[in-house]
């Protein structure tokens, strides 16, 4: 289980916590099935979800996206003199958590800080993967590392720069004489309203997009947070304006520019790829949109600064824990009903 952390309690190493991805065609369906393990999922769905892996040779790169990250983010810490060893876990597919703890125990990590890479607060992106971190200590043994989580990070100022950044590149492709009249659609996964409810999902992503068009100079008047890859049945209610509904929406009230920045996200993977690259891309091209799509925060060097720095407040408990916005930082330790399961669980991602 994981336990608060305590200034004299030292950590003794440091664990990259990720979703995970198929990286061959075969790995597909056995990647899905881990994702959707003890749901009541159709195949049907897993078998339309894998059609969308089929797009990219049935790869996913977030599994390369995130070495590339380790890699950033080793000379990082190196520069601060933080010489903790990196190891990577993810929930469902290789390097796997269980596997991974086991490496860590065998090496004598006793206490792991963890970097779940996820921006916001809810029970897909915080509660889950502490509950995937206590299921790989039980798998492991009595042996296993406590491992204590960081805050989560959408109103941090380097998350805000790096996609900020992004988003100004985004802007700057678009001829000059358009460009004050582009809209700026962030997006971010969708979740059922049963989970929405419970956490604070919503008004953390309302929050970063705030504070990223402040950042960028877009006004408050130009964008929107809607949402993508929604899944479930239809009958369910999940967090809308859908991105293909509000590109149409924008096409018949006479927009010709749109820019596309999925906020929600913090690499271009399999659902930023597919969703928007083909998806979102094919209907603007049906609608008449120009389309910018924004680049997720991937290794940018605030953003890997940012993550140096998360470990570092949680290894000197003196240090300031900066946020933007009038939200102030989130809390170290999730409380007990911090981000409950939705009564349904969610269904299959892509």
């Amino acid at each position: 289980m994981t336990t608060n952390p305590s200034p004299d309690s030292g950590y003794d190493a440091i664990l990259v916590v990720g979703f995970g991805g198929p990286e061959k065609r075969e790995d597909v369906i056995p990647f899905l099935e881990n994702v959707v393990r003890g749901r009541n999922v159709p195949r049907e769905r897993i078998l339309e979800v894998a059609e969308h892996y089929d797009h990219f040779g049935g790869v996913s790169p977030i599994n390369s996206q995130v070495r590339a990250l380790i890699e950033a983010l080793r000379p990082e810490l190196d520069r601060h003199g933080i010489t903790l060893p990196l190891y990577w876990g993810n929930r469902n597919w290789h390097p796997l958590l269980p596997d991974t703890l086991r490496e860590m125990t065998g090496a004598g990590v006793r206490r792991a800080l963890a970097l779940v890479l996820a921006a916001y607060s809810s029970y897909s992106s915080c509660r889950q993967y502490r509950e995937d971190i206590e299921r790989a200590q039980a798998a492991v043994g009595a042996g296993a590392p406590v491992v204590d989580k960081v805050r989560v990070f959408y109103n941090h100022p380097g998350f805000v720069t790096a996609n900020a950044d992004h988003l100004r590149e985004a802007l700057a492709r678009i001829p000059a004489e358009r460009r004050q009249n582009a809209r700026l659609a962030f997006t971010a996964h969708s979740i059922p309203m049963s989970m929405a409810r419970n956490c604070e999902y919503e008004p953390q992503l309302l929050e970063t997009c705030r504070l990223v068009s402040e950042a960028a100079d877009v006004t408050a008047d130009r964008w929107s947070l809607v949402y993508q890859s929604r899944s479930g049945r239809p009958e369910d209610p999940w967090l809308e304006p859908d991105i293909l509904d509000h590109l149409a929406e924008l096409a018949a009230a006479g927009t010709k520019d749109i820019v596309i920045h999925p906020v929600g996200f913090l690499s271009d993977h399999v659902e930023v790829l597919f969703d928007l690259d083909e998806e979102a891309r094919l209907t603007c091209e049906k609608l008449g949109l120009s389309l910018q799509r924004a680049a997720t925060v991937g290794t940018h060097p605030a953003f890997v600064s940012m993550l140096r720095e998360l470990i570092q407040e949680r290894l000197d408990p003196t240090l300031e824990h900066r946020a933007l916005g009038s939200l102030g930082p989130s809390h170290d330790v999730c409380p007990a009903d911090c981000c409950p399961a939705p009564a349904r669980r969610p269904p299959i991602k892509s």
